[in-house]
């Protein structure tokens, strides 16, 4: 799916190391929230669990991620063209801002009708999750603006920066659309 690129002197393709810390990276925080998913569906036997209702931010904040994974695969299609690619990875930066920002108006919304992290068991999960993915997406745009900085320069650019970035990057926005599928069967 994701193509490295050969660096000189190399007669086969392998991995950047970059590309294979993001799937070690990958592997560990799908077994984060795996872990987080079976106590949540452990815990809610109680007797004191109650659904609440999910705050409607949360769809529009799918759409807005899943446009940001979007945006961060034109610009590794253009890779060549390094100022394009930058004007598209600056898209993602903002779409992924925005979804942060998103995940904060949420909560604020919980906070609003009186639910906080200790206020239930199921409240609890809801800012664990969100919380810990959040963070992660900050992450991601960390490694984002890493990676529109090497595209400022076409002598630092490596497809392999780009490779590592979006893989990442994709990877939290399918762990959304499972949070948000557990959130809402679940909570």
């Amino acid at each position: 799916m994701f193509s490295t690129a050969l660096q000189p002197g190399q007669g086969s393709q392998s991995p950047a190391p970059a590309l294979s810390g993001i799937w070690v990276a990958v592997a560990a925080i799908t077994m984060s929230f795996a872990a987080f998913t079976s106590s949540l569906i452990i815990r809610q036997a109680s007797d004191d669990w109650r659904h609440l209702v999910l705050p409607g931010i949360l769809y529009l904040n799918t759409v807005i991620i899943l446009a940001s994974s979007v945006t961060l695969e034109i610009a590794r299609k253009c890779s060549s063209d390094l100022a394009a690619t930058r004007s598209w990875l600056y898209f993602t930066l903002g779409l992924g801002l925005a979804f942060v920002a998103g995940q904060a108006f949420a909560w604020h919304q919980l906070r609003v009708q009186g639910l906080y992290l200790a206020s239930s068991p199921n409240s609890s999960f809801f800012y664990v999750l969100t919380v810990l993915h959040a963070l992660h997406v900050i992450g991601g745009l960390i490694g984002l603006a890493y990676t529109i900085r090497r595209a400022a320069n076409a002598t630092v650019w490596r497809v392999a920066t780009m490779e590592a970035t979006a893989v990442y990057w994709h990877f939290l926005a399918a762990l959304w659309v499972y949070l948000l599928l557990v959130l809402r069967t679940r909570l």
